[in-house]
């Protein structure tokens, strides 16, 4: 009878010692460095704000939490490192627009399922891009632009980080929304694109303002507007390119991950955590000096967000035609 009953009670122990042991886990978690994954280059965007936000992170952790940046294959090689890491809290991993919307709303074939391999945490930050051009170009505005590529069919090139990222969706739109012939010319990082326009082998280009607006205080492109649905807080001189071509909205958006089946109690943790972290007053000011905002959200409102994004971006797709290669 005795035998019976603990045989019983076993499975109830059983769970009572995993919810025991997690309970554990999540009190004495952290006790070592963390790391957080970064898919690109070293002062990428992305890079600068999880810098920003990992170093705040350290603080209220008591634990150091290392950036590991890891560029390559736009990005992916850095996404596959964090959905290969143990679920243990112990990595972090960092979204962009491009991995987490665009290239699965383009039906793209990746090594990883943005939904499936990957637990959101909560969007770290937000931006509208900014519209560029070659200082020499002779265009001050939207309409000079698109007055210059009418007169000039197909003559003039815009650069991107590669087919399906923002520069290139915005490029696209641009083309579709004004019946405009302008060629896309795919490089493997939006600095080297960048530089071209400098020098003028390439004429215009979309891309975040955060690398934007150094060279462009300095006199050596001309930053002409913002790629939002309103101007941008933090670029309130500059039109939006939805002024001059209604319906134009590009904006780029950096989240938070955690590798799938990291235990709940530290997902918990680590999302009160980071939402704390980009609330911190000092935080908030180190990003919008990027030119960008902090954008701390529910695990739910992320994904919410990220579904309709790709929604947006598929419809986008279809209308400019856009193949991935």
């Amino acid at each position: 009878m005795r035998l019976n009953i603990a045989k019983r009670l076993r499975p109830a122990i059983l769970t009572l010692c995993v919810i025991a042991s997690a309970h554990a886990q999540g009190q004495s978690f952290p006790n070592r460095p963390l790391r957080f994954v970064v898919p690109g280059a070293s002062g990428s965007s992305q890079d600068v704000l999880s810098r920003i936000l990992a170093n705040k992170l350290s603080e209220q952790l008591g634990q150091q939490v290392v950036v590991d940046a890891r560029a390559g294959a736009s990005g992916i090689i850095g996404i596959e490192l964090g959905k290969a890491a143990a679920p243990d809290g112990y990595t972090l991993v960092a979204s962009t627009s491009t991995l987490f919307a665009t290239l699965p709303a383009l039906g793209a074939k990746l090594s990883f399922d943005p939904d499936r391999d990957f637990l959101p945490l909560s969007r770290m930050a937000s931006v509208s891009n900014v519209l560029l051009v070659n200082a020499s170009l002779g265009v001050a505005t939207v309409a000079d632009l698109i007055k210059l590529a009418r007169a000039k069919p197909g003559q003039l090139n815009y650069g991107s980080a590669g087919n399906g990222t923002p520069a290139h969706l915005g490029g696209a739109m641009l083309n579709t929304l004004t019946g405009i012939t302008t060629n896309h010319v795919p490089y493997k990082g939006a600095a080297q694109a960048l530089t071209d326009v400098m020098s003028g082998q390439l004429q215009f280009l979309i891309t975040s303002p955060l690398v934007a607006m150094p060279h462009a205080n300095a006199g050596r492109i001309r930053v002409i507007a913002t790629t939002g649905a309103q101007r941008d807080p933090l670029l309130p001189q500059l039109p939006l390119v939805a002024e001059s071509v209604p319906g134009f909205e590009i904006t780029q958006w950096w989240g938070v991950m955690l590798p799938a089946k990291t235990p709940a109690s530290i997902v918990a943790r680590l999302h009160a955590e980071t939402v704390k972290a980009l609330n911190a007053p000092e935080v908030r000011d180190l990003v919008a000096k990027q030119g960008a905002t902090v954008r701390p959200e529910t695990a739910a409102e992320f994904v919410a967000f990220m579904q309709a994004e790709r929604r947006r971006i598929n419809t986008l797709g279809k209308q400019a035609g856009i193949v991935l290669d």
